[in-house]
């Protein structure tokens, strides 16, 4: 007499096509999240008014990069960290020399090299000089004898009369600054991480029906 056992259905085949569906299942569920994370930190980004720029320099990368696995991963960072960490932090900035911070005003205008415009700069640039006024009370200032353009920016007056020129703060001085705090990027980033596990299950049941 033999015996012959047959188990259906194939069980090795039945593990291999759940472990498929796994990894399908975690790949696609990190991709999402990661990319929900990226639009919602770019959304904080451009909603606090920091600009598109700021906000288009949060990326997205998934691993492994072309296939799919139960290890999936998903990576969002931003490519300016220090900008986008202070709005996140809200620290408080004092000058590196320890004396002061220098605020340009309207009149200083901007750098030629993006950002803001330093003393320093500003006197090469107009070929004005900049005299410091403390003040008690409120900021101290560093001012220039000048004219104020059409922009409101301070120039060098061409009058031999002295007519329309006025003192301008170009500067305000400060100790130290406390940057205001304009994003929570750790929210999104927790509603991200909470919703994972919840993915996965619905991918992974998507996959049996």
């Amino acid at each position: 007499m033999k015996l012959k056992l047959e188990i259906s259905p194939d069980l090795a085949a039945l593990m291999q096509a759940e472990i498929a569906a796994g990894e399908k299942a975690v790949t696609t569920a990190m991709l999402e999240a990661g990319t929900n994370l990226k639009s919602a930190w770019r959304g904080q980004i451009t909603g606090a008014g920091l600009g598109t720029r700021l906000g288009n320099s949060i990326r997205l990368a998934t691993y492994p990069k072309g296939s799919e696995s139960l290890n999936a991963a998903a990576l969002v960072w931003s490519n300016a960290p220090v900008i986008v960490g202070a709005h996140d932090a809200g620290p408080l900035i004092r000058s590196r020399n320890g004396f002061w911070l220098a605020i340009p005003t309207p009149a200083a205008g901007k750098s030629t090299r993006g950002g803001r415009i330093t003393p320093g700069e500003w006197e090469r640039r107009t070929g004005l000089r900049l005299r410091f006024i403390y003040r008690r009370r409120g900021p101290s200032l560093l001012v220039a004898e000048g004219r104020l353009n059409s922009k409101g920016r301070a120039v060098a007056s061409r009058s031999k009369t002295g007519r329309g020129v006025v003192t301008a703060p170009i500067f305000l001085l400060v100790p130290q600054v406390k940057l205001r705090k304009r994003l929570d990027l750790a929210r999104d980033a927790e509603r991200a991480i909470d919703g994972v596990p919840g993915r996965i299950v619905a991918g992974w049941a998507k996959t049996r029906s």
